[in-house]
């Protein structure tokens, strides 16, 4: 399998047509599509402290299965939305919600395909795309974040310190988010896709939103991403420059000269190490900063 491409652009545009949940329960593992794993790289943290695990969160058309992770003792803890790759909510997308416990948040990760299908189910990229990322509507998306949000807040949460990140797939998300929800303090958009073609599915794009963010959102690229080219993350560095908007204009870019697409899935061979690192050094200063 292709390790650096942007597996986000090769996302078709389908109807949808499902409405009932047919992921019920989080898997464990990776998910098939991304074996064999790379677990000379994986990064793993325990659980120790930590209250983690399986959640449900309601929505209007059922429960949305989720993983959540926060400190054991406590409560008012500031909230991190996790939004997962293609490959759903699996052993790294888990892990990084650990990581962000053990710093203090709660964050929460939320199987965003539930109503469309189960990524453990796909061993191959291609049909993975087809038959379930392509036909999950960016409306359903931001609706059941907000649900995660609302759970959050009747749990603990502290949704006045809201924050978000995401990654490839996901980091569109917190583009899209950063500007749907007034509560976001800040975000961190891991290569996340910044232009694309309109659909009934996924009307509008990171590029369009540019200068209606509510916080600010700190991208992070790679310099040598197959699938997400120089120059559409320029022109959205310039499109939030030339922003009146203040979240917009105190938002930013960081691109990792020689890097590919997911340089921080360390279970990946696209990772690298030193990349990855300095990114989630930017990602907590940056959430610290703007008060997450």
């Amino acid at each position: 399998m292709t390790t650096d491409v942007d597996f986000d652009s090769l996302v078709p545009a389908l109807p949808c047509s499902r409405r009932n949940f047919i992921v019920t329960a989080l898997g464990a593992g990776f998910a098939l599509a991304v074996q064999p794993v790379a677990a000379q790289s994986v990064i793993v943290t325990d659980s120790s402290g930590l209250t983690a695990g399986e959640i449900r969160v309601p929505t209007g058309d059922g429960e949305l299965p989720a993983y959540r992770a926060q400190p054991a003792s406590g409560s008012k803890w500031p909230v991190i939305l996790v939004v997962q790759e293609i490959f759903g909510v699996h052993e790294y997308i888990r892990d990084v919600c650990r990581r962000l416990a053990k710093l203090g948040y709660q964050a929460i990760a939320p199987e965003l395909y539930a109503r469309q299908g189960d990524p453990r189910q796909y061993a191959n990229v291609q049909e993975l795309l087809d038959k379930v990322v392509g036909k999950v509507p960016d409306a359903q998306v931001l609706s059941d974040l907000d649900a995660c949000v609302a759970w959050a807040t009747a749990h603990g949460g502290d949704a006045a310190r809201l924050g978000i990140t995401g990654f490839c797939w996901g980091g569109r998300i917190a583009w899209l988010y950063a500007a749907h929800n007034a509560q976001v303090k800040a975000g961190v958009a891991w290569y996340g896709r910044i232009v694309g073609q309109a659909s009934d599915l996924t009307p509008r794009q990171a590029l369009d939103i540019a200068g209606e963010l509510h916080g600010p959102v700190l991208g992070l690229y790679g310099g040598a991403d197959q699938g997400i080219p120089l120059d559409t993350v320029e022109q959205m560095r310039r499109a939030l420059a030339a922003s009146a908007n203040p979240a917009s204009k105190a938002s930013t870019i960081r691109v990792y000269d020689g890097a590919p697409h997911a340089f921080h899935a360390d279970y990946r061979p696209s990772y690298r190490k030193e990349q990855a690192e300095d990114g989630w050094r930017r990602l907590q200063a940056w959430f610290r900063q703007h008060g997450v």
